[in-house]
Order: C-alpha cells, then sequence, then structure tokens
C-alpha cells in the first residue's frame, strides 16, 4: 500500500461551488454525496461520545461498510467503550481501533504526570495518545475522504470550517456534513431513529473526550456544552481537526 505523503496531489473538486450549494443542503445530501462521489475510499472517524450515533447512523445508511477510525488513548472512559460496542452491534459498524503506542501507566510516570485524574501538559497527552494514532490511521489506510461530525457551534476554531476541504496533514478531503446543524435539530432526529446518546450524556457531560477530569468534567446548568472540555485552560481542541502545521506535536514523547 502506498504510503500517503504531503506531496500527494488532491482530487480535482471545485470547493468554490460545492460549498456554497452545501450551506443549504441537508446532511444526509452530504453524506450521500459522499458516498457516491468517494464510496470505498472514505472513512469516518468516531469518538463515540455524546451524539455520535447520529453520524454513525446517517453514515451507515449511505456506506453500509464504511471504516469507522476509533483512537483508543488508553484514557477512555469504561462508559465509551460500552457505547461503542452497543452501536457496534445495534449498526453492524466496521469500526477500526487505532491504540496510543504508549503504556497509558508508562507514560504518565514518563511524563511527570504524578496524578492520573489530572494532566499537567494537556496537549503532550493529546499529540502522544490521541493526534499520533489518528496520524497512523490515516496513512495505512489511504483514504480519500473522511467524514467528521464537528460543528460550527462547538468552537471558534470551527466556524470558519467548510463543508468540504482539502486537508493537507491527511492528504484527503475532510468532510463535515452537521456543520450547521444545532443542539435542537440533532436532538431531533436522534429522537426520530431512537439513537441513544453516550451513557454519561445524562449526568451532565455534553461533551466526552479521555477521563482525567482535567479533560473532561460534566458541566453544570447554563455552561457551554463543551465547557467541560479541558476546563479553565482556554484549549478547545484535541488537534484532529487541525490543519499539520496547527496540530498539537505528537513527537514530543
Amino acid at each position: 500500500m502506498t504510503a500517503v505523503t504531503e506531496n500527494t496531489v488532491p482530487e480535482q473538486l471545485d470547493l468554490e461551488l460545492l460549498n456554497p450549494a452545501f450551506e443549504a443542503a441537508d446532511p444526509e445530501k452530504i453524506v450521500a454525496w459522499t458516498a457516491a462521489r468517494f464510496g470505498n475510499d472514505a472513512v469516518m472517524w468516531s469518538s463515540f461520545g455524546a451524539e455520535s450515533a447520529l453520524l454513525l447512523h446517517m453514515a451507515t445508511r449511505a456506506l453500509p461498510n464504511i471504516r469507522i477510525i476509533m483512537v483508543d488513548t488508553g484514557y477512555l472512559f469504561p462508559e465509551t467503550w460500552r457505547h461503542m460496542e452497543q452501536l457496534r452491534q445495534r449498526l453492524n459498524l466496521n469500526v477500526w481501533v487505532y491504540r496510543t503506542q504508549n503504556d497509558p501507566i508508562a507514560y504518565l510516570h514518563q511524563a511527570g504526570e504524578e496524578n492520573p485524574t489530572y494532566r499537567k501538559d494537556r496537549d503532550a497527552c493529546c499529540g502522544a495518545n490521541k493526534n499520533e494514532p489518528m496520524n497512523r490511521a490515516m496513512k495505512e489506510l489511504v483514504p480519500k475522504a473522511w467524514l467528521r461530525g464537528i460543528r460550527r457551534d462547538q468552537a471558534d476554531t470551527r466556524k470558519a470550517v467548510q463543508f468540504v476541504e482539502w486537508s493537507q496533514r491527511y492528504s484527503a478531503h475532510a468532510i463535515s456534513p452537521l456543520l450547521n446543524w444545532g443542539s435542537r435539530v440533532i436532538d431531533a432526529y436522534m429522537k426520530k431513529h431512537d439513537l441513544p446518546y453516550h451513557p454519561l450524556y445524562n449526568e451532565g457531560y455534553a461533551s466526552i473526550g479521555c477521563n482525567p477530569l482535567s479533560c473532561t468534567r460534566p458541566i453544570t446548568f447554563g455552561e457551554d456544552p463543551r465547557a467541560g472540555r479541558w476546563a479553565g485552560t482556554g484549549k478547545v481542541e484535541c488537534g484532529l481537526h487541525l490543519p499539520a502545521n496547527n496540530s498539537l506535536d505528537s513527537s514530543r514523547l
């Protein structure tokens, strides 16, 4: 299999035509376009987080055997694994788990992280244990496109994201069908299709990543749904959705 390089020539798509058209398109139509345009050359990334069932349901209706990348950082909640297995069985998911190359306990010692419930250097942990496995997955699977569930209302870093973008970092088109959806529309879709939220969602975890309290905590009434991620730090991204020149350095440890 040919490795992906930064010199890979992108497939020619008229993004200046596509993106304005997708602004008014239903996400299901964008997923259907992805299936028709890329077929088995498309993959999907899923955190199996709070509302992940929505895009998994939508994607597998168009591409039943789509490869779904799940990154095992070594610090996921047990409930996340339970949720993944529940959805895997219900939707017959083709899940590809890419694990951190670090032993979770050894990493804490090597990084000087004495308290397993807290991270002093969140960027280093995300880089070594989340970004590196994702980079490896994309190099090995060599997709032409990847579906992701990010939305513009989640963070300032996502407000300018387009529905289809060329990712130099992954040498693939990043496709974000849910960009314009908010919580009310998402909730309606989840109810319509009887899709489960993450088990921790009803305990106040509106956005779910790794289990140290410094990385994921429940929110209080009135807080922004993303306030529980890396609370009090100003950090809003794990790095998976950032371009190469801004991604977290996975080689620091």
